[in-house]
């Protein structure tokens, strides 16, 4: 996990870290230790290690080869909180990290404050290699942002669970709307260039910077909201395979797959389990919790297709990063998808685009480069940034990837045509 980006200056990387690791804190601070040890599946993680993981990185990657005489509270912790470089050493088994009550919360807010008060010694001391540890310090706050995201997703799987129906976040009701009309806007395509460029931070996948040809294409301007997604449901959507791709029909049909993850109905309307708890399903806010195969179907229904992920890059590079990210409304951000037609924010938007490896990309060497490159097989491309998403992280070149199965991510969709 590398980064292409000119290195923050020491006082930079010590205001972002320090942001970075408050947010995280303020994530969990409305939790019980009960709350911190769910794990609801293999894919999802307890907030505690989420804690604990953020923190090993940083102990793993600067300090111990960069501060001298460092000392871990504890050499175990390498092995409960690695989370999968091969190269970093041997690490406990990913399914059982809710297994894990020892050490307890109380130890792990200890490991997060010896690494933070070490780490600001080292960024503080006058070194000659201060923008190197500067530029390892931007890349584990991007590294920790992105654990964000995933610990109050991996946490609402984990809530969903409870019959109790807990609440995380003020349930604030959302206003009333009124239908927004679907509309296109064209793209003339021709010969493109897509990927990182210039100075700013980004993740190795997204370089190296290339041509492509896009033929001309209509791009939605607006996602998919529940009120769509509610048509192709009354109208037998999920039952009809003529939408479906063949394995995804396969999976939804084992799944039982037949609304989107967290939906119910209760007297006649559809509800939805949401970090602000149990909610009526607002219709025109972006549909969220689906799938690859669920997306590619509904696109398919609507006679439309999903974009690729050149498409949506040239689509909206231009387009100012403003939108339902995290960090906007308070530290944490809305946490919901919201009605309206932005780009970034509210549901990461599937792409037809596999997460593959761009002409020349080559992974660096040592642990670091473990994060992407191994990883550009059998999953899908997704753009535009979550609710869930750290305002800091969004670029237009962004590529967050997952299985098309997976649905516990803040999930949508936005439409493509091709023109004739």
């Amino acid at each position: 996990m590398t980064a292409l980006t000119a290195p923050l200056a020491p006082p930079q990387a010590i205001d972002l870290f320090e942001r970075t690791r408050a947010r995280t804190h303020a994530l969990a601070a409305p939790l019980s230790p009960e709350d911190t040890m769910l794990q609801s599946m293999e894919d999802a993680s307890p907030v505690k290690w989420h804690l604990a993981h953020t923190t090993w990185f940083f102990e793993e990657f600067i300090l111990k080869p960069r501060l001298p005489g460092y000392t871990s509270p504890d050499d175990r912790f390498a092995f409960l909180f690695n989370s999968y470089y091969t190269q970093a050493g041997p690490r406990h088994a990913r399914d059982k990290r809710g297994l894990v009550s020892r050490p307890g919360g109380d130890a792990v807010r200890s490991y997060r404050a010896h690494v933070e008060d070490s780490l600001s010694d080292l960024l503080n001391a006058d070194r000659g290699d201060s923008d190197d540890i500067a530029a390892l310090v931007e890349l584990g706050c991007h590294h920790e942002m992105q654990h964000q995201e995933l610990l109050v997703t991996d946490l609402l799987h984990g809530l969903s669970f409870n019959p109790l129906l807990p609440v995380y976040k003020d349930p604030a009701p959302l206003p009333v709307t009124s239908e927004v009309p679907l509309t296109y806007t064209r793209h003339d395509g021709g010969l493109v260039e897509i990927g990182h460029e210039g100075d700013g931070f980004a993740y190795d996948c997204e370089g190296p910077r290339h041509k492509t040809y896009l033929a001309p294409f209509e791009m939605a301007d607006r996602p998919v909201t529940n009120r769509d997604w509610i048509a192709f449901m009354q109208d037998g959507g999920y039952d009809d395979t003529r939408h479906w791709l063949m394995e995804g029909h396969a999976v939804a049909e084992r799944e039982g797959w037949s609304h989107p993850l967290y939906w119910w109905q209760q007297d006649g309307a559809w509800w939805t389990f949401t970090l602000r708890g149990a909610q009526p399903v607002a219709l025109d806010a972006p549909v969220v919790h689906v799938s690859y195969y669920e997306a590619d179907a509904f696109a398919r229904w609507a006679e439309a297709r999903l974009p690729t992920e050149a498409e949506h890059e040239v689509a909206f590079r231009d387009t100012p990063i403003v939108g339902n990210l995290m960090g906007d409304a308070d530290a944490i951000g809305a946490l919901r998808p919201l009605p309206g037609k932005g780009v970034w924010g509210d549901v990461w938007e599937w792409t037809a685009s596999d997460f593959a490896p761009y002409p020349g990309f080559r992974p660096p060497e040592g642990a670091l480069g473990e994060y992407n490159g191994k990883f550009m097989v059998n999953q899908r491309v997704l753009r535009g940034g979550s609710c869930a998403t750290p305002r800091e992280q969004m670029r237009a070149t962004y590529r967050t990837f997952f299985y098309p199965h997976q649905r516990w991510q803040m999930m949508g969709l936005r439409l493509a045509r091709d023109v004739a």
